[in-house]
């Protein structure tokens, strides 16, 4: 997260100069520095905390930034959650669990070595082939481009990853691919199976290049950033949308036609799935129109 952090850290530096309420923040890289500083030690003197409780820990947290000013949509935040973000990705502190239930979008963040002890950083080119790696063996095989759509690397920084893992090159239906040495033996068939996977699962957001599970339905699935919604799957491919309404009822439909008997595994599945979350209800934070649609 080296790359993401750098520019993580020049955005918000960037706004605090231009952007600072109720005045510019002077100097604003020396006390960016100094914040976060301050913000690692108050974290330590807790063990966990929320971002809320470091703010009222952490005076400077409270310090605003005027967002979007004279637009319709102008916002005017505190700096904390871009402080303790910039933290995390600079692998000082990591998020750790939710607050409430498991639904929950309040997270407590904890100093990174309470969860990995005192590790050295690894070697950036090291890592980004380990991740390579891993990310071939899970969603290989695949094209260089999905690589480098997943990660965020550049170009160069990808060819350099696979230099170091050493993939061979195959052929996909959607053009030339890689795969790695160990996983070019056939694969048997699956028996059928059916799948309701939830929104921005890893399954759906693996590759850059979907027209090989998802066809022609991309815009019924993916919103405009590329977010997928709550997805029904099918032997391998997305054959539907399902979602949850108000009143709890698990709803879904599907964008080709499947045939009877999934179908009917379809159903079970609902029926299933409905059983497990009971009273919980699910909110997707990013539907398409035709989940919005679908869940009233």
């Amino acid at each position: 997260t080296d790359d993401v952090a750098a520019r993580e850290r020049r955005r918000l530096v960037q706004q605090l100069t231009r952007n600072g309420h109720p005045e510019p923040v002077p100097d604003a890289e020396t006390w960016l520095a100094t914040v976060m500083d301050e913000t690692e030690r108050a974290l330590r003197a807790r063990g966990s905390a929320t971002t809320q409780q470091l703010a009222g820990d952490v005076p400077s947290l409270r310090q605003k930034l005027l967002l979007s000013p004279g637009k319709k949509y102008e916002s005017l935040v505190n700096v904390a959650g871009s402080v303790v973000a910039l933290l995390a990705a600079e692998g000082r502190i990591v998020r750790g669990r939710p607050r409430g239930s498991w639904l929950s979008s309040q997270y407590v963040w904890e100093p990174m070595d309470s969860w990995l002890g005192d590790q050295e950083k690894p070697d950036p080119d090291a890592a980004r082939a380990e991740l390579a790696r891993r990310w071939l063996g899970a969603f290989g095989p695949a094209q260089v481009a999905d690589l480098k759509w997943w990660t965020g690397w550049t170009m160069a920084q990808t060819r350099k990853a696979l230099a170091a893992v050493g993939p061979v090159e195959v052929e996909l239906d959607c053009g030339p691919g890689i795969a790695l040495p160990d996983d070019l033996a056939p694969v048997p068939e699956p028996e059928p199976w059916v799948a309701l996977l939830p929104e921005l699962d890893p399954t759906a957001m693996g590759w850059a290049e979907r027209s090989f599970y998802v066809g022609e339905h991309r815009k019924a699935v993916f919103d405009g950033s590329g977010n997928v919604c709550p997805t029904v799957w099918a032997d391998g491919r997305i054959v539907g949308v399902w979602g949850q309404r108000p009143g709890g009822e698990i709803v879904y439909r599907l964008l080709t036609d499947v045939g009877a008997d999934v179908m009917a595994r379809v159903d079970a599945e609902v029926a299933r799935l409905g059983e497990c979350l009971g009273d919980v209800r699910a909110v997707p934070k990013f539907p398409t129109p035709l989940a919005r649609e679908l869940t009233g």
